[in-house]
């Protein structure tokens, strides 16, 4: 671990359970390094995730895009720098580069996180504490406006879809379901073929209500006119209420 005024950066070395069938990363380990990252940023100020949970208080995620060039191989060791490039009252905007260990960039990666109340569900001041020691950085990890809208799909028996249920193990200590899986309901509707002979280059998402335990999710993607690109909803079966949408690009493997 490095650390200076205005970065953090966390070593990882890929591990076995992590690769998909061709000894590569996943796109959900990569958001899951990327969020242990950011945990143990917060842990090295002195405000570990489980601080502040017992203070009835967590970062959530608002919006964030991930870019990936190439993803790593099984025992390939890579940093991610994470550092934050901007504060509001109640929000933050999270950068992240990720270095193989030859320091070339292999992605990157931005996120708008809240501060938020668990359990009145409402955000919360950033604690003064964090913002000192946090500092911060306005370089940003790469042009991407984060902020702006991405409409929902409509359900219609056009559009492929596929159907879960939110179990125990999908939600998080924020007591919603965890953003990794939002990820993973994406990913298991794209088309079989683009999964097995593409992989995912880009994705840019937006955090839009809770789903929560017993919820029955529905994971919607229809192609959006550009080449190996899609659109995605997710939603809660039976209502109108949008959890998630997002966008997605894929390059030839």
């Amino acid at each position: 671990m490095t650390t200076s005024d205005y970065y953090f950066d966390k070593q990882f070395e890929l591990r076995y359970f992590e690769m998909n069938k061709l000894g590569l990363a996943s796109p959900t380990t990569m958001l899951a390094l990327l969020e242990e990252t950011a945990a143990d940023h917060c842990y090295s100020i002195n405000h570990s995730l489980y601080d502040l949970i017992s203070n009835n208080i967590g970062w959530v995620l608002v919006s964030g895009a991930f870019q990936m060039d190439r993803y790593p191989n099984y025992k390939e060791k890579i940093t991610i720098r994470t550092w934050l490039s901007s504060y509001s009252l109640i929000k933050g905007y999270r950068e992240n580069i990720i270095f193989d260990e030859q320091q070339n960039i292999i992605g990157r990666a931005k996120g708008l996180w809240l501060f938020f109340d668990v359990e009145k569900r409402k955000p919360f001041p950033i604690y003064e504490d964090i913002k000192q020691k946090w500092s911060y950085n306005s370089e940003v990890s790469f042009n991407r406006d984060i902020k702006l809208k991405i409409p929902p799909l409509i359900t219609d028996n056009d559009i492929p879809f596929e159907t879960f249920k939110v179990n125990r193990f999908d939600t998080d200590m924020n007591k919603h379901v965890n953003n990794i899986r939002y990820l993973q309901w994406v990913i298991e509707s794209i088309p079989e073929h683009i999964v097995d002979n593409y992989y995912l280059h880009e994705i840019d998402g937006r955090f839009i209500a809770e789903a929560k335990y017993g919820d029955v999710i529905i994971s919607l993607t229809k192609e959006d006119g550009n080449e190996n690109s899609f659109i995605h909803t997710i939603k809660i079966k039976g209502s109108d209420k949008v959890c998630a949408t997002a966008k997605s690009v894929w390059r030839k493997i």
